[in-house]
Protein backbone atom coordinates (compact mmCIF):
# COMPACT_ATOMS: atom_id res chain seq x y z
CA UNK A 1 0.00 0.00 0.00
CA UNK A 2 1.72 3.47 -1.14
CA UNK A 3 0.39 5.51 1.23
CA UNK A 4 2.47 8.50 0.78
CA UNK A 5 4.16 9.95 -2.37
CA UNK A 6 7.76 10.87 -1.38
CA UNK A 7 7.87 14.89 -0.36
CA UNK A 8 10.59 15.70 -2.76
CA UNK A 9 8.61 14.21 -5.83
CA UNK A 10 5.78 16.04 -4.84
CA UNK A 11 7.07 19.18 -4.21
CA UNK A 12 9.09 19.28 -8.08
CA UNK A 13 5.68 19.37 -9.04
CA UNK A 14 4.51 21.98 -7.31
CA UNK A 15 7.31 24.96 -8.50
CA UNK A 16 4.53 27.14 -9.85
CA UNK A 17 1.69 26.06 -7.43
CA UNK A 18 -0.03 29.17 -5.69
CA UNK A 19 0.15 29.81 -1.95
CA UNK A 20 -3.36 29.95 -0.02
CA UNK A 21 -2.23 32.79 1.57
CA UNK A 22 -4.55 35.34 0.14
CA UNK A 23 -4.01 39.15 -0.09
CA UNK A 24 -1.61 40.31 2.46
CA UNK A 25 -1.36 43.74 4.25
CA UNK A 26 1.39 46.12 2.61
CA UNK A 27 3.04 46.38 5.63
CA UNK A 28 6.89 47.03 5.31
CA UNK A 29 9.20 44.07 7.03
CA UNK A 30 11.66 47.22 7.57
CA UNK A 31 13.55 46.49 11.10
CA UNK A 32 12.00 42.72 11.62
CA UNK A 33 12.23 41.16 13.41
CA UNK A 34 12.82 43.78 16.78
CA UNK A 35 11.45 41.84 19.41
CA UNK A 36 11.57 38.23 20.33
CA UNK A 37 9.90 36.03 17.94
CA UNK A 38 7.21 32.71 19.34
CA UNK A 39 7.58 29.40 17.65
CA UNK A 40 4.48 27.53 19.10
CA UNK A 41 4.81 23.96 19.07
CA UNK A 42 1.37 21.89 19.29
CA UNK A 43 3.12 19.17 20.79
CA UNK A 44 4.63 18.43 24.46
CA UNK A 45 8.42 18.56 24.69
CA UNK A 46 10.25 16.00 23.99
CA UNK A 47 8.66 14.79 21.12
CA UNK A 48 10.12 14.73 17.55
CA UNK A 49 8.64 18.31 16.51
CA UNK A 50 9.57 19.51 19.84
CA UNK A 51 12.95 18.34 19.33
CA UNK A 52 13.65 19.60 16.20
CA UNK A 53 11.19 23.04 16.44
CA UNK A 54 14.27 24.17 19.05
CA UNK A 55 17.22 23.09 16.88
CA UNK A 56 15.60 25.22 14.24
CA UNK A 57 14.64 28.17 16.44
CA UNK A 58 17.92 28.26 18.21
CA UNK A 59 19.88 28.89 14.94
CA UNK A 60 17.22 31.07 13.62
CA UNK A 61 17.50 33.27 16.39
CA UNK A 62 21.28 33.37 15.92
CA UNK A 63 20.99 34.46 12.66
CA UNK A 64 18.21 36.95 13.26
CA UNK A 65 20.20 38.42 16.54
CA UNK A 66 16.80 38.16 18.22
CA UNK A 67 15.39 35.66 20.42
CA UNK A 68 13.17 32.77 19.46
CA UNK A 69 11.36 31.14 22.05
CA UNK A 70 9.55 27.80 21.42
CA UNK A 71 6.60 27.47 23.25
CA UNK A 72 4.26 24.00 23.68
CA UNK A 73 0.21 24.48 23.56
CA UNK A 74 -0.46 20.83 23.53
CA UNK A 75 -3.88 19.10 23.14
CA UNK A 76 -6.69 18.40 21.18
CA UNK A 77 -4.51 16.63 18.20
CA UNK A 78 -2.60 20.20 17.61
CA UNK A 79 -5.98 22.30 17.49
CA UNK A 80 -5.04 24.18 20.52
CA UNK A 81 -2.03 25.46 19.10
CA UNK A 82 -3.14 25.81 15.49
CA UNK A 83 -6.13 28.47 16.25
CA UNK A 84 -3.56 30.41 18.98
CA UNK A 85 -1.82 30.82 15.60
CA UNK A 86 -4.36 31.12 13.19
CA UNK A 87 -5.96 34.23 15.76
CA UNK A 88 -2.52 35.89 16.77
CA UNK A 89 -1.59 39.13 14.97
CA UNK A 90 -0.41 38.22 11.71
CA UNK A 91 3.46 40.16 12.38
CA UNK A 92 5.50 38.08 12.17
CA UNK A 93 6.24 37.40 16.04
CA UNK A 94 4.32 33.93 16.24
CA UNK A 95 3.89 31.14 14.39
CA UNK A 96 3.34 27.70 14.31
CA UNK A 97 6.20 24.69 13.66
CA UNK A 98 3.08 22.71 12.30
CA UNK A 99 3.57 18.99 11.33
CA UNK A 100 1.47 16.79 9.04
CA UNK A 101 -1.91 16.71 12.10
CA UNK A 102 -3.00 19.82 10.40
CA UNK A 103 -3.79 18.29 7.23
CA UNK A 104 -5.96 15.28 9.00
CA UNK A 105 -7.85 17.96 11.22
CA UNK A 106 -10.40 19.18 8.57
CA UNK A 107 -11.78 15.22 8.15
CA UNK A 108 -11.30 14.66 12.12
CA UNK A 109 -13.16 17.66 13.05
CA UNK A 110 -16.58 18.13 12.70
CA UNK A 111 -16.05 21.87 13.35
CA UNK A 112 -12.79 23.74 13.70
CA UNK A 113 -12.38 27.19 15.39
CA UNK A 114 -10.00 28.30 12.41
CA UNK A 115 -9.78 27.09 8.30
CA UNK A 116 -6.27 25.42 7.34
CA UNK A 117 -6.88 26.83 4.02
CA UNK A 118 -7.18 30.20 5.11
CA UNK A 119 -5.74 31.06 8.31
CA UNK A 120 -2.56 30.43 7.33
CA UNK A 121 0.56 31.75 5.35
CA UNK A 122 2.72 28.99 4.87
CA UNK A 123 6.02 29.43 5.15
CA UNK A 124 8.83 26.77 4.26
CA UNK A 125 8.20 23.11 4.50
CA UNK A 126 11.46 21.81 6.95
CA UNK A 127 11.49 18.02 7.47
CA UNK A 128 10.00 14.82 7.19
CA UNK A 129 10.79 12.09 10.06
CA UNK A 130 9.86 8.36 9.35
CA UNK A 131 8.07 6.67 11.96
CA UNK A 132 9.17 3.53 13.76
CA UNK A 133 7.25 0.53 14.37
CA UNK A 134 8.79 -0.89 17.74
CA UNK A 135 7.88 -3.38 20.54
CA UNK A 136 8.62 -3.72 24.31
CA UNK A 137 11.47 -6.07 24.39
CA UNK A 138 9.08 -8.65 26.27
CA UNK A 139 7.29 -9.03 23.19
CA UNK A 140 8.00 -12.63 21.77
CA UNK A 141 8.57 -10.77 17.85
CA UNK A 142 12.08 -10.21 16.68
CA UNK A 143 10.72 -9.13 13.01
CA UNK A 144 7.58 -7.83 11.72
CA UNK A 145 6.60 -11.62 10.47
CA UNK A 146 6.87 -12.39 13.64
CA UNK A 147 4.82 -9.90 14.86
CA UNK A 148 2.13 -10.14 12.42
CA UNK A 149 2.31 -13.77 13.00
CA UNK A 150 1.83 -12.90 17.06
CA UNK A 151 -0.97 -10.61 15.97
CA UNK A 152 -2.80 -13.16 13.82
CA UNK A 153 -2.91 -15.11 16.89
CA UNK A 154 -3.92 -12.72 19.59
CA UNK A 155 -6.71 -10.34 18.15
CA UNK A 156 -7.27 -7.59 20.04
CA UNK A 157 -4.82 -9.08 22.62
CA UNK A 158 -2.36 -6.41 22.30
CA UNK A 159 -2.34 -2.88 22.99
CA UNK A 160 -0.51 -0.02 20.38
CA UNK A 161 -0.23 3.73 21.83
CA UNK A 162 -0.64 7.00 19.52
CA UNK A 163 0.54 10.50 20.13
CA UNK A 164 -3.54 10.90 19.94
CA UNK A 165 -7.07 9.56 18.60
CA UNK A 166 -6.29 10.72 14.79
CA UNK A 167 -2.78 11.45 14.84
CA UNK A 168 -0.48 10.37 12.04
CA UNK A 169 0.95 7.74 14.60
CA UNK A 170 -2.56 6.81 15.14
CA UNK A 171 -3.45 6.10 11.30
CA UNK A 172 0.13 4.68 10.68
CA UNK A 173 -0.96 1.93 13.02
CA UNK A 174 -4.26 1.60 11.42
CA UNK A 175 -3.00 1.41 7.74
CA UNK A 176 -0.25 -1.61 8.78
CA UNK A 177 -3.03 -3.21 11.61
CA UNK A 178 -5.92 -2.69 8.38
CA UNK A 179 -3.37 -3.71 5.46
CA UNK A 180 -2.42 -6.63 7.32
CA UNK A 181 -6.42 -7.76 8.65
CA UNK A 182 -5.40 -6.82 11.95
CA UNK A 183 -6.98 -5.79 15.12
CA UNK A 184 -5.44 -4.39 18.21
CA UNK A 185 -6.13 -2.12 21.17
CA UNK A 186 -5.76 1.68 20.54
CA UNK A 187 -4.51 3.76 23.69
CA UNK A 188 -3.89 7.21 22.89
CA UNK A 189 -1.21 9.72 24.70
CA UNK A 190 -0.70 13.01 24.69
CA UNK A 191 1.97 12.99 22.33
CA UNK A 192 5.30 10.87 21.02
CA UNK A 193 7.23 11.19 24.65
CA UNK A 194 4.79 9.96 26.70
CA UNK A 195 3.67 7.04 24.19
CA UNK A 196 7.32 5.65 23.96
CA UNK A 197 7.76 5.60 27.92
CA UNK A 198 4.48 3.72 27.35
CA UNK A 199 5.63 1.34 25.36
CA UNK A 200 9.22 0.71 27.42
CA UNK A 201 6.85 0.85 30.49
CA UNK A 202 4.86 -2.02 29.16
CA UNK A 203 1.94 -0.50 29.12
CA UNK A 204 1.25 -1.23 25.79
CA UNK A 205 3.49 -3.60 23.66
CA UNK A 206 3.62 -1.96 20.54
CA UNK A 207 3.74 1.85 19.10
CA UNK A 208 4.81 3.41 15.79
CA UNK A 209 6.72 6.69 17.13
CA UNK A 210 8.57 9.18 14.99
CA UNK A 211 11.86 8.14 14.71
CA UNK A 212 13.17 11.22 16.09
CA UNK A 213 11.68 10.09 19.05
CA UNK A 214 12.26 6.52 19.30
CA UNK A 215 15.92 6.33 17.82
CA UNK A 216 17.29 6.91 21.60
CA UNK A 217 15.41 4.54 22.87
CA UNK A 218 15.93 1.83 20.82
CA UNK A 219 19.48 2.31 20.68
CA UNK A 220 19.46 1.44 24.28
CA UNK A 221 17.42 -1.36 24.07
CA UNK A 222 14.49 0.09 26.14
CA UNK A 223 12.36 -0.88 22.60
CA UNK A 224 12.92 -3.46 20.34
CA UNK A 225 12.57 -1.47 17.18
CA UNK A 226 10.89 -3.90 13.91
CA UNK A 227 10.47 -1.27 11.15
CA UNK A 228 11.03 1.89 9.56
CA UNK A 229 7.86 3.41 7.47
CA UNK A 230 10.04 5.06 5.07
CA UNK A 231 11.04 3.96 1.58
CA UNK A 232 14.66 3.55 2.34
CA UNK A 233 16.44 2.29 5.57
CA UNK A 234 17.27 5.40 8.15
CA UNK A 235 21.46 5.95 8.23
CA UNK A 236 20.51 6.53 12.56
CA UNK A 237 19.37 2.77 12.39
CA UNK A 238 20.68 0.96 9.38
CA UNK A 239 20.37 -2.61 10.59
CA UNK A 240 16.44 -1.72 10.79
CA UNK A 241 14.50 -2.73 7.70
CA UNK A 242 11.84 -0.59 5.93
CA UNK A 243 8.36 -1.81 5.92
CA UNK A 244 7.81 -2.07 2.57
CA UNK A 245 11.03 -4.04 1.88
CA UNK A 246 10.06 -6.51 4.93
CA UNK A 247 6.07 -6.90 4.07
CA UNK A 248 4.00 -3.81 2.59
CA UNK A 249 5.60 -2.97 -0.59
CA UNK A 250 5.13 0.51 -0.84
CA UNK A 251 4.39 2.34 2.30
CA UNK A 252 5.88 5.25 3.20
CA UNK A 253 4.10 7.92 6.20
CA UNK A 254 6.24 9.87 8.02
CA UNK A 255 5.29 13.08 10.28
CA UNK A 256 6.27 16.25 8.15
CA UNK A 257 7.12 19.51 9.41
CA UNK A 258 6.79 22.89 8.20
CA UNK A 259 6.52 26.40 9.40
CA UNK A 260 3.18 28.64 9.46
CA UNK A 261 2.43 32.20 10.28
CA UNK A 262 -0.83 33.55 10.37
CA UNK A 263 -3.10 34.88 7.40
CA UNK A 264 -2.00 38.25 5.97
CA UNK A 265 1.38 38.77 7.70
CA UNK A 266 3.24 40.42 4.92
CA UNK A 267 4.69 39.02 2.54
CA UNK A 268 7.92 40.34 2.64
CA UNK A 269 8.20 38.95 6.53
CA UNK A 270 6.93 35.64 4.78
CA UNK A 271 9.83 35.57 2.63
CA UNK A 272 12.13 36.89 4.95
CA UNK A 273 11.31 33.79 7.49
CA UNK A 274 11.22 31.55 4.70
CA UNK A 275 15.33 32.80 3.25
CA UNK A 276 16.62 32.26 6.89
CA UNK A 277 14.97 29.10 7.68
CA UNK A 278 16.23 27.57 4.30
CA UNK A 279 19.72 28.70 5.45
CA UNK A 280 19.50 27.43 8.80
CA UNK A 281 18.36 24.12 7.16
CA UNK A 282 21.97 24.37 5.09
CA UNK A 283 23.84 24.67 8.21
CA UNK A 284 26.24 21.68 9.08
CA UNK A 285 25.21 22.07 12.80
CA UNK A 286 21.25 21.96 12.08
CA UNK A 287 21.79 19.11 9.22
CA UNK A 288 23.93 17.48 11.77
CA UNK A 289 21.39 17.86 14.94
CA UNK A 290 18.33 16.64 12.67
CA UNK A 291 19.65 13.96 10.74
CA UNK A 292 20.68 12.51 14.22
CA UNK A 293 17.24 12.13 14.91
CA UNK A 294 16.28 10.71 11.48
CA UNK A 295 14.70 13.85 9.92
CA UNK A 296 14.98 14.22 6.20
CA UNK A 297 15.81 17.88 5.57
CA UNK A 298 13.25 19.64 2.85
CA UNK A 299 13.27 23.11 2.34
CA UNK A 300 10.64 24.71 -0.25
CA UNK A 301 9.19 27.93 -1.12
CA UNK A 302 6.43 29.33 0.37
CA UNK A 303 3.97 28.54 -2.46
CA UNK A 304 5.36 24.97 -2.83
CA UNK A 305 4.40 24.95 0.56
CA UNK A 306 1.52 25.81 0.45
CA UNK A 307 0.29 23.52 -2.57
CA UNK A 308 1.33 20.37 -0.85
CA UNK A 309 -0.40 21.48 2.55
CA UNK A 310 -3.51 21.38 -0.08
CA UNK A 311 -2.71 18.11 -1.30
CA UNK A 312 -1.80 16.29 2.03
CA UNK A 313 -5.49 17.82 3.14
CA UNK A 314 -6.82 15.85 0.29
CA UNK A 315 -5.19 12.52 0.73
CA UNK A 316 -5.88 12.17 4.91
CA UNK A 317 -9.28 13.04 4.32
CA UNK A 318 -9.60 9.47 2.23
CA UNK A 319 -7.99 7.86 5.24
CA UNK A 320 -9.56 9.63 7.79
CA UNK A 321 -12.80 9.01 6.30
CA UNK A 322 -11.74 4.98 5.83
CA UNK A 323 -10.93 4.93 9.47
CA UNK A 324 -14.36 5.65 10.74
CA UNK A 325 -12.60 8.32 13.27
CA UNK A 326 -14.07 11.89 14.03
CA UNK A 327 -15.00 14.23 16.36
CA UNK A 328 -16.89 16.78 17.25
Amino acid sequence: MNTQKPILEILAALVLAVSWSGPAHAQSAAGYPNKPIKIVVPFPPGGATDIIARVIGQKLGEQLGQSVIVENKAGANGNIAHEFVAKAAPDGYTLLYNTSSIALSPALYKKLAYDVRTDFAPVILTSAVPLLLSVNPSVPANNVKEFVDLLRAKPNALSYGSAGIGNITHLGSYLFLQSQGLVATHVPYKGSGPSVVATVAGEIQFNMEPLAVGVQYAKDKRIRPLAVTSLKRSSVLPDVPTLSESLMPGFEVSTWQGILAPARTPPEIVNRLNAEVGKALTTPEVREKLQAQGAELLGSTPEQYAAYLKAEVERWGKVVKSSGVQFD
